[in-house]
């Protein structure tokens, strides 16, 4: 096996081990709340508190692959990661659940953005697209396949062994990292900066909690509150970056036009998709679609997305970026339009309406993903990577967070009209980056054959 293939292995595994436990534990909430005596807010923290984690270490990626290597940072994240999932399999209370759940996740944080970096780094841009392809697979399966092994862990044992399931992958991992990876050439280490870390760790912190707070209905002015907070501690952290030379997040890399666009599409298109999935299902319900039949809605979602990324990587590099995003962000934002005025009697048409959104989410994440590494160097690559994971974690919640609360507000306005005009936001707010989209010009989106 070349050093190339060891590299996209070894990412693709970290990789998989973050999605299954984003995905997995949902479904032992309720043997979980009666074991634990947990109520509905601390469970929705066991989500919350993984993802916390992984956002407030993702920034200092980059400062640590060059204090320690690459090879210590990820045997260290794995190792971290791994003890976390024990502690949080075996806790004896919910509170101590939703520590360990933290700690697993600020060790799985660095896995994701430094293996990216090799991953990309080994693989040249012509062949970016392939590893595209391999990365999106993953994350079609894993999320599609995690809820049902939780589910049978469940029910064949203990919530407790959704928890622990990751642990021997971790632990190959682990042991995969210490023998393929090869020791890096010493860097310069740049000073830490520490007030950006200070700001920028609390303003996720606190933006996070707020996010939480708003999907409760009555926890929104307190939300609310937070988000003000959060908003001008963000602010402060920006300030802060562009008067310092080493910022914890290298928002110059910006300047990329490919990067940005890419970004904004990942925030707004799969983003948008997990927002408008909660308004969908809460619609189908009120349209006495059953639980299975909801969640059956998922499996043409998912053929659709497959197909998604087999024209992504054949088509990517022959026609490039522009005409596959704006498809995308088309077929989305009609198949969000087909949900509404849904009628109870046409079965086929949320069925259509899942395709597309698959379609048209899997056509804009595979080019994006390949897009925003396009045009950075190899010294940009941890950087760019710890940048584009924050953005993807922040579009998990974002969005969601948002049509909630817009929802939540015309229901109690224009009760008659809450889910359509809510709909037509979640339509609007797929196709907004098409507006950055066809004002760059073909340079900047065209894929490089060579470094």
């Amino acid at each position: 096996m070349t050093y190339r293939a060891r590299v996209e292995t070894l990412y693709l595994l970290g990789f998989s081990l973050d999605l299954v436990n984003m995905f997995i534990g949902t479904v032992a909430y309720p043997a979980i709340a009666a074991d634990l005596q947990a109520s509905v807010p601390q469970l929705a923290w066991i989500g919350n508190a993984y993802m916390l984690g992984l956002t407030l270490v993702i920034p200092l990626g980059s400062w640590l692959a060059a204090r320690l290597g690459e090879r210590r940072v990820l045997c260290l994240s794995l190792a971290l990661f791994s003890a976390g999932a024990v502690l949080a399999g075996t806790a004896p209370s919910i509170e101590w659940l939703i520590g360990w759940r933290l700690l697993q996740g600020l060790g799985g944080g660095l896995l994701i953005p430094v293996g990216q970096a090799m991953a990309y780094r080994e693989c040249p841009p012509a062949d970016r697209a392939r590893l595209t392809a391999r990365i999106m697979a993953v994350a079609l399966l894993v999320p599609a396949l995690s809820p049902t092994l939780g589910g049978l862990l469940v029910e064949w044992g203990s919530w407790r062994g959704v928890l622990l399931v990751s642990v021997p992958l971790a632990m190959v991992a682990l042991a995969l990292a210490a023998a393929w990876v090869r020791p890096g050439a010493p860097v310069a280490v740049p000073a830490l900066d520490r007030r950006g870390l200070l700001l920028g760790s609390l303003g996720l912190s606190v933006l996070l909690v707020a996010l939480s707070l708003l999907a409760e209905p009555g926890q929104r002015m307190l939300g609310a509150g937070l988000l003000v907070v959060a908003t001008v501690v963000l602010a402060l952290y920006a300030r802060s970056a562009r008067l310092t030379d080493h910022p914890v997040l290298h928002w110059s890399l910006l300047r990329h036009a490919s990067l940005r666009l890419a970004m904004l599409v990942y925030l707004l298109v799969p983003g948008t998709f997990i927002g408008t999935q909660l308004v969908a299902t809460l619609l189908l319900h009120r349209q006495g679609y059953g639980a299975a039949a909801i969640g059956g809605f998922m499996l043409p979602w998912a053929i659709a997305s497959a197909c998604a990324i087999a024209t992504t990587r054949h088509w990517l590099p022959r026609i490039g970026a522009r005409p596959l995003l704006s498809a995308g962000m088309g077929c989305q934002a009609v198949g969000i339009a087909l949900l509404i005025g849904l009628p109870a009697s046409q079965p086929w048409l949320p069925v259509l309406a899942f395709a597309l959104m698959g379609l048209g989410g899997s056509l804009c994440s595979s080019s994006a993903q390949t897009l925003a590494f396009q045009t950075l160097a190899d010294a940009e690559l941890l950087p760019g990577s710890a940048l584009w994971n924050l953005n993807r974690q922040l579009s998990f919640c974002l969005a969601a967070a948002l049509l909630a609360c817009v929802l939540a507000v015309l229901s109690s306005v224009l009760p008659a009209h809450a889910f359509p005009l809510t709909l037509m936001l979640a339509a609007g707010m797929s196709l907004l980056p098409m507006l950055l989209l066809w004002r760059l010009p073909a340079s900047s989106l065209a894929l490089r054959a060579s470094p």
